[in-house]
Formats: C-alpha cells, sequence, structure tokens
C-alpha cells in the first residue's frame, strides 16, 4: 500500500491565480506538480525544485515573471507541501534527485531549465551532473553545497538530522501558535522580512497549520535534514563540490549578502566551481531571493539565456534577434539603479545589483527593491 492511500484528510493547497495543481503517480512516490498554462506553444519546459521545508509555492512568483518565456512546472518534493512521503522513505539528496529524474523520465519534457534553492540546489546540482541530457540550463539560488564553517545560524537546522531532536523540539515548541513559528522562518530566511505582506503571511500561517497536521511532517524534515548533512560529507565522484564540477549546463548563481543558512562567502566558490557560470550577488537578499526579488532573478534568468544563446528559442524571435537585445539588457542590469556594479574575476561573470540608496536590489529599470512576497514557506 502506497503512503499516498492512507493519509490523512486536511484542508486543500492554496493555488495561486493562474496556477494549475496536479498529482503524478509514478513508481514509489506521488508528486504534486503546480504549473502554469504556457501562453503560446512550444515554449521551453522548466522545472523548479524547493528547499527544506518549502514547497511549490516558493516558485509562484518566478514563475509568473518569466511566463511566456518558458513552461513553468514546480515540484512538491516527496513528503514536502503536497506530495505525501516516499514508499521507501528516502530523504537523502539522492532521493530527491531521483524523483526529479524519474518525473522528468515520464514526462519527457527533458531538457529542461532546471533551478534549485538551498536543498534544491543540491537535488538539482546532482541531477545536473547525472543526467545532462535532462539539463538546458542550471539556475542555483542559495544552494546547500557542503561548507567547511557552517554558519552558526544554520546549526539548529542541521542538527534536527539528529536522531531524536525532531521529537525533543516537537515537545519544546508544543505551545508556540503558527504565527510565532511563521514569523521564525521569515527572520532566518528573509534579508529582510518587512518585505512579507500581511496577506502573504495570513496564507504562509495557514499552510504551516494545515502541514503540522501531517503525521510525517517532522519526519520528513528530520530525514532530509539528515540527507543535506550526509551529503556534506560525501566524498568523492559522489561529492557535491565534485559533480558541481561535472556539471555542463550554462549556470546561473544567486547568493543573498543576508543569508543565514548558506555562507556569502560560498558564492566565489561556487563561480570557480560551476565551468560555465555567472553570478548574481544580491547583498539585501536573504536565503530566499526568488521570493525577495523575483524580477532581479528574471532579468538575471533571461540574460542567462542570452548569454547560452537560448533566449530567440525561448521568447519565438528569429534568429540573432535575442543578441540584438542583449547588450542594452547587460548594460541595464549592471547598472542595478545607479548601485550597481558589474565585472569578471578568474574568467567568471559577476554582477552585485543595490538599489540607488544601497537599501536593496534592483534591476536597472529600479524594479526589485518594492517586491512583496506573495508566498513566505520559505525553505531553507
Amino acid at each position: 500500500m502506497s503512503a499516498a492511500s492512507v493519509l490523512p484528510k486536511v484542508a486543500p493547497v492554496r493555488v495561486g491565480e493562474g496556477e494549475r495543481l496536479r498529482s503524478v503517480g509514478l513508481p514509489g512516490i506521488t508528486l504534486t506538480v503546480r504549473s502554469r498554462p504556457p501562453v503560446r506553444e512550444g515554449l521551453p519546459p522548466a522545472l523548479y525544485v524547493h528547499g527544506l521545508g518549502g514547497s511549490s509555492q516558493n516558485w509562484s512568483q518566478l514563475m509568473a515573471e518569466l511566463e511566456g518565456l518558458v513552461d513553468s512546472e514546480a515540484l512538491d518534493l516527496p513528503g514536502f507541501g503536497d506530495s505525501p512521503p516516499p514508499d521507501d522513505g528516502d530523504y537523502s539528496v539522492t532521493g530527491h534527485a531521483r524523483a526529479c529524474i524519474r518525473y522528468l523520465d515520464a514526462a519527457g519534457r527533458g531538457p529542461v531549465h532546471l533551478f534549485g534553492n538551498s536543498l534544491g540546489g543540491a537535488i538539482a546540482t546532482r541531477v545536473a551532473a547525472v543526467r545532462p541530457d535532462l539539463v538546458r540550463t542550471l539556475t542555483l539560488i542559495s544552494p546547500a553545497l557542503p561548507e567547511i564553517r557552517v554558519q552558526r545560524s544554520a546549526v539548529p537546522t542541521a542538527l534536527l538530522g539528529v536522531p531524536g531532536i525532531a521529537a525533543l523540539f516537537t515537545r519544546i515548541s508544543r505551545d508556540w501558535t503558527a504565527e510565532q513559528r511563521v514569523r521564525g522562518v521569515l527572520g532566518l530566511c528573509y534579508g529582510d522580512p518587512g518585505q512579507v505582506t500581511p496577506e502573504a503571511f495570513r496564507h504562509a500561517v495557514e499552510e504551516l497549520e494545515r502541514r503540522l497536521q501531517l503525521p510525517y511532517f517532522w519526519d520528513a524534515m528530520a530525514r532530509s535534514s539528515r540527507g543535506i548533512v550526509n551529503a556534506y560529507t560525501l566524498g568523492g565522484q559522489h561529492g557535491l563540490w565534485r559533480q558541481a564540477e561535472r556539471v555542463l549546463a550554462p549556470t546561473l548563481l544567486v547568493y543573498g549578502g543576508r543569508d543565514q543558512l548558506v555562507g556569502y562567502r560560498m558564492a566565489q566558490r561556487a563561480a570557480r566551481t560551476f565551468r560555465d557560470s555567472r553570478l548574481l550577488s544580491l547583498p539585501d537578499a536573504g536565503h530566499v531571493a526568488m521570493m525577495e526579488y523575483p524580477e532581479t532573478v528574471a532579468t538575471a534568468f533571461r540574460e542567462l539565456l542570452a548569454d547560452s544563446g537560448e533566449l530567440a528559442s525561448a521568447a519565438g524571435e528569429r534568429p540573432g534577434a535575442a543578441s540584438d537585445r542583449r547588450t542594452v539588457e547587460t548594460e541595464g542590469f549592471g547598472r542595478g539603479g545607479g548601485g550597481g556594479a558589474r565585472g569578471s574575476r578568474d574568467g567568471v561573470s559577476v554582477r552585485t545589483v543595490r538599489d540607488a540608496d544601497g537599501a536593496g536590489a534592483s534591476t536597472g529599470s529600479g524594479a526589485g527593491a518594492n517586491d512583496k512576497a506573495d508566498d513566505t514557506n520559505a525553505g531553507s
């Protein structure tokens, strides 16, 4: 009997305007897939993978920003969002990567533009390394790649993977309200939690209340945390940094200067390791830049497509039209609203983007600093 057939009934998952939600049954897993119907036929496919404790909702804003450019689908990883646990209980990075590969093979959507945040970034790195035929481009936002000196604020998340800690935390936090828990997550994942609107905060509370009714919620969190720790300690050809070296796809790396879970200092190592990479540095972003500054991330992704020759096919343009526009877009993005800098380090394209006041991130058009997050189920 599969896990999906014995789940308790809980409140339905929120579906945003213009989105669809469907369930896909595969051997050993059932995945919930969030999508936006493509505005026209022939758009290249994109797949989004969330982080620990997150869900496909984390990608809703970026998917909307990229409407008309890619055909977007975001997965709820097994045990997260609206997806039931995997039948084999495998929450390792490899297990999650296998679920993504299984879905892409079954759907026949590859190669895709693959996005990953945090844990999802580690998963996407592994997918791109072992199945390069499935990946057109790779976009990693604060990817959970091994760090020698882990940030102190990330230690509690790692400790969830220690046997018994999740149960202990559940007892300690028994009297915490959903509002208190959500505020804690926002403080950990956002560079500026004040960006979150009251409506988005309410949606996040409702989603957390729904998840806390699921009997496997803490087990999925604990086992996935353990999976990250195990992946950090894995050496040889299966180590994540070694696999990053093997990635062939053009890669966009996005790091936030206020990230409390993935060290900002890791940005340069990642940029040197991925062989065809571009680095977007957002000094005022936290751990979930695609939720904090979706317009800025979308602009950087469009530039990635232009750099890699994918923009014309994505936009349905005549050959050469993308390169005609590329210089204009690059110059505007590099200005960053007056405070940005664009340069090159060790042959890697580097962009640091601030607004004119140095208080937030923006594109050359001034967008980004006032973006408001619609979903705050931020994962790590």
